[in-house]
Parts: structure tokens; sequence; C-alpha cells
């Protein structure tokens, strides 16, 4: 029998053992944290929150002392959905649009912009234009406040999708790749906004004195990923929880790969602290599988395997599209990696989901 999946508004706390893990690996750059002030966009949204809810646990662990204003478009709707965050003496939340937020009085230190037009905005086919200036015009004015306000550090989330169609033969897509999308490129409106707000950090960082990074960010997996969307192994997880069958809407030839999001926040987190001045990382897992092979992945992670059902035949003889990074200049220049394999992560998303109604959202 699958697991029933009621709607909640709000949304559980992250795991200890997922916040331990996060305090742990990134412990070179917690002293960087003690007594600074923090202005956060896209803290609603996947990355965001975890972002979030790892600084409130490494606040109150190791006494840093740091704050955080929070930009969001709808208070009511954060306080009802993270109260135990919205409740953190640490955190300020401000209402406004990134396009033309108000700014925040006072002096920041650090910034993390992650705003985008949000996943279910996306799903439900929110016009290519819109998201456009969401990314440009609301990179541009993050930029603006970061001067202003005298910030000395700012990382940009950015997304492979800005490399446009990786090419069939390339396994691994480095940062120094020279494509972009094209159009016809299904995600063309998110891959050009992504490219003209990295031109804008460009620009601005090298004038302005900000060290601003960019994180290219890929396909991941975790906690509060949304179930019901256009992930496909969200989707999956969803399918195994209900008992199945797992289904592969496509022909399941396509190549991905995830890193669990409480490494992705150690990424994060290291990219601002320790990147470069204008350097762009690649962040996400080398470990490369076929959608098909996901789903069966998926389904085994289950005490009582579902079927799989694949929908779509593949075309005979064609490469099949990928979507994998080269991580090797962040594991390299920062010292970062992959510590809980693909196995690991399915296995402590479904335990999350499992254990909370929160499968439906």
């Amino acid at each position: 029998m699958g697991i029933k999946m009621p709607p909640i508004a709000c949304i559980p706390q992250l795991p200890e053992a997922d916040l331990c893990h996060i305090l742990a690996k990134a412990s070179d750059i917690w002293d960087g944290l003690k007594g600074k002030r923090l202005f956060l966009t896209g803290a609603t949204g996947f990355f965001g929150s975890w972002l979030l809810e790892s600084l409130t646990f490494a606040n109150q662990r190791l006494d840093l002392n740091a704050s955080a204003v929070v930009l969001t478009r709808d208070p009511g709707g954060f306080r009802r959905s993270l109260p135990h965050l919205a409740d953190d003496p640490a955190i300020v939340l401000v209402a406004g649009d990134v396009r033309d937020f108000a700014f925040p009085e006072g002096a920041f230190d650090l910034i993390f912009h992650a705003a985008t037009t949000n996943a279910r905005e996306t799903f439900a086919g929110e016009s290519s234009l819109r998201k456009y200036e969401t990314l440009a015009m609301g990179t541009r004015r993050v930029l603006d406040f970061a001067v202003q306000s005298g910030a000395r550090r700012m990382l940009f989330t950015s997304s492979g999708v800005v490399y446009g169609p990786q090419p069939k033969d390339l396994d691994r897509i480095p940062e120094d790749f020279a494509g972009g999308p094209v159009r016809g490129y299904p995600q063309r409106a998110l891959a050009e906004g992504k490219r003209a707000a990295e031109f804008l950090c460009e620009a601005i960082g090298e004038t302005s004195g900000i060290a601003i990074t960019i994180a290219r960010c890929f396909s991941f997996v975790g906690p509060r990923l949304p179930l019901d969307l256009h992930y496909a192994i969200g989707n999956f997880i969803r399918d195994a929880l209900r008992g199945g069958p797992v289904v592969v809407q496509g022909d399941g030839t396509a190549v991905r790969a995830y890193l669990y999001a409480a490494d992705l926040t150690i990424w994060l987190w290291t990219i601002l602290f320790k990147g470069s001045p204008g350097g762009i990382y690649n962040v996400g897992s080398e470990d490369a599988l076929s959608i098909a092979e996901l789903a069966r992945f998926v389904a085994n992670c289950l005490p009582n395997p579902p079927e799989v059902h694949i929908i779509g035949r593949p075309a005979p003889g064609a490469l099949p599209d990928r979507y994998v990074p080269s991580t090797q200049k962040a594991q390299k220049e920062l010292g970062i990696g992959m510590w809980i394999n693909l196995e690991c992560a399915i296995r402590r998303t479904v335990d999350f989901f499992s254990m909370t109604p929160m499968q439906g959202r």
C-alpha cells in the first residue's frame, strides 16, 4: 500500500544529521560568518531554504552572532511554510520583488543571490519575458544594493543551462565550454536570463571591488525538493512512495547526475567564502546515469520496490541527451567533493518524505 500524501503548509525542519554534516564539512568557513550581516534572495526556494537553515543551525551551535535579512515576495507565506526560520531572532523578513525592492538600511557583509522565478511558476508556464526580466533586472537591482551596502562578497546561483545543449559526445561539460542556448532550446529564457545576470556580476564586480562568485548548478536531490513538478527524480520518488509504478515519461535514455542537497549547501557556502573573485564554478555530481537507470535506482531504495514503466521508445542509433558537469575546478581549487553518494542521497530523501506529510507538495 502506498503512503498517503496530504498537503500541508508548514515545511518540516531539515534532518539534524544533514545539518551536522554541513557544519562539519564546511568547518573552515564558519569563522568568516562571526558577527556578519547577510542579505539573501530566493530563500524560500530549494537552495535558499537549505542555505538559511544551515545558517541558523551554525549560528546556534557555534554562537556566530550572524544575522540575515531575507527578501521575499510573500512574508506571510514564508511564515506559514517555514515558521521555525521566520521566528528565529537572527532572521528578518522584508517584503519585495527582486526587480524593484526597497533597499534595506545599513551595511551588509555578504550577499546570496538565488532569486529567480520559482519552480512552480515555471511548471505553470510562466512567460519567457517575465522569467528573463526577473533574472536580468533582479540581478542588476541586487548588484546595485550590494554596492550601496558595502558588501565584501556575493554569490550568484546560476545554472548549467547557460551552456545550451550539451554535445552528446561530451561526457562532462567544463566551465570553459563555449556553447550557449540557441533558438528552440527548451530552457532558452532561463539560460539567457542567467547569462545576462552573469555578465552583470562580472562587469560590476570588476568596477566595484566586490568579490562576486558564480555557481553554475546542475541536478540535485534531497529533502524539500518538489515532488510534483518537472524534476524527474522528484517524480520518481513520489511515484515510489505512492506504491508505484515509477513512470518514466520519455524513453529513459537521457543522462543526468545528482548531488545531494547537504553537499550542495557545503559547495555554495564554500564558493561564497573561498571562490576566486569573478570565479565561475560548476556545482553538481559527475556520477552520471540514464533516467531509466535512475528510475530503477529509486524503486530499489524502497523496502518493496515498485515496478518501473518506461513510456517512450529510444530512436535507433541516437545518442542520449546529456546534462552532466565537470566539477574538477571546484574540487581542485576549493577542496570540496561529493561526500554523500546517490544511493544514500535517495534513501535520505525517501526517509524524509516518508516521515512527513510533504509528499504531495
